[in-house]
């Protein structure tokens, strides 16, 4: 609709134009008339029908000019406008020129390889719209980068006549990978809550037709280790969603060895049982970090829980802090079973494990580095990891220091 406006406007400022210089033609015309009037009417009568006619065409004109530029004022809005909106915009005429492309759309004019099929779609799509036809299509892109588009197109009318068309391309490729994440979690949700349950109730209908109390004193503890299992999925889960939840978590400056300590003391019977022993080392300068407490704690812990359990006993577990121009880091170091690295890029998403019968065996719920991302993105930070198979792993949770940008950002979205 903004080209169209343009080019009215378009159309207005070249009658003007015009308009002028028959304008002036016709005044040099009237002038002459009056002349002639003034010869045969009494002096000063023509001359003054003259001058009011004149002044009337002056307004008029000067009304018409005042009109033009209001309506070129609103055509550049309505097109900065376009260009600002970032789904892909492309407006044709009747006959299928482009009147207007925005920048969005720009990659998909004379595009190659996965575009093309973008601008394919657009051109289809544009010719059925001039005929009348609303269509929508959605394209997967396998890129790189990988992309789904949806690209719609309607015809436009003006009293009735179709005068154009115009095609709407948006990128709802975060908007698919959501939806998906989100039916594999109901689905992985479904199957780990499936598995503890089906044994405890397996365990309960077997120890109630035994009489040998050897056998339900086993099962018995059978029964205690999968109601903990569950617990453990429960509270990982509650935890998660709390942490996705919490729009405004209350953040303060928190200096980073408590953090650490805390952490450390919840995993210290784990570790003992293991006979794995936690070392940590701070820097000679304390740092401090801003933060929700409690969210980081649930972050370190998890870490830390996971060096102990894949760690062979013996082997210790270290921890250090480090500075790096605004923020701080918490690095967890193990010597125990590795990552593939096939696994590295997955090991953060929800109940995925790299190895499933340890991870069982080990009470693991596949949340806790999970729940670690969610906080590192939740704070302005981040975390990633290094790892060989068979040689440990080194995570690092990053976190803005306080008194940074990075704090104040926070702050304010908050």
């Amino acid at each position: 609709m903004a080209v169209f406006l343009g080019i009215l406007a378009g159309a207005i400022l070249l009658a003007l134009v015009v308009g002028w210089f028959m304008w002036r033609n016709v005044r040099r015309d009237l002038r002459a008339v009056s002349d002639r009037l003034q010869e045969r009417d009494a002096p000063g009568a023509g001359e003054t029908r003259m001058t009011s006619m004149l002044e009337q065409l002056d307004r008029m004109a000067e009304d018409a000019r005042v009109s033009t530029l209001a309506a070129e004022s609103d055509r550049d809005r309505l097109i900065l406008a376009v260009q600002a909106v970032t789904d892909g915009v492309v407006l044709v005429d009747e006959d299928g020129n482009v009147m207007l492309r925005n920048d969005a759309a720009l990659q998909f004019s004379g595009a190659r390889h996965a575009d093309a099929l973008a601008e394919e779609a657009i051109s289809v799509l544009l010719d059925r719209a001039r005929m009348g036809e609303t269509g929508e299509r959605e394209l997967q892109l396998f890129g790189p980068p990988r992309r789904v588009l949806r690209v719609r197109a309607v015809p436009l009318t003006s009293s009735g006549r179709l005068v154009g068309a115009v095609a709407l391309v948006r990128d709802v490729s975060e908007a698919r990978r959501v939806e998906s994440v989100r039916r594999d979690f109901v689905a992985n949700v479904s199957h780990e809550l499936k598995t503890p349950i089906g044994a405890l109730a397996l365990l309960a209908e077997t120890m109630g037709s035994s009489d040998d109390m050897v056998v339900i004193r086993r099962l018995a503890d059978r029964v205690v280790r999968e109601a903990d299992r569950l617990g453990h999925i429960v509270d990982d889960l509650l935890n998660l969603s709390l942490i996705e939840a919490q729009e405004a978590p209350t953040r303060e400056p928190v200096p980073i060895h408590l953090l650490v300590q805390e952490a450390v003391e919840q995993v210290r019977v784990a570790a003992s049982a293991r006979s794995i022993p936690i070392e940590f080392t701070t820097g000679r300068q304390p740092l401090t970090v801003v933060c929700d407490q409690r969210q980081v704690v649930s972050a370190l812990t998890n870490l830390l829980d996971n060096a102990v359990k894949y760690s062979d006993p013996g082997r210790p577990v270290q921890v250090s802090t480090e500075a790096d121009g605004s923020t701080a880091s918490v690095v967890v170091r193990d010597q125990g079973v590795g990552i593939p690295s096939r696994d590295l890029e997955r090991i953060f998403e929800r109940f995925y494990r790299v190895d499933q019968a340890r991870s069982r065996a080990t009470g693991g719920t596949g949340l806790g580095l999970s729940i670690v991302r969610h906080v590192a993105q939740a704070h302005g930070g981040e975390v990633t990891v290094e790892s060989r198979e068979g040689e440990g792993s080194v995570f690092r949770l990053v976190l803005p220091m306080s008194g940074t940008r990075t704090e104040h950002t926070i702050r304010e979205a908050s």
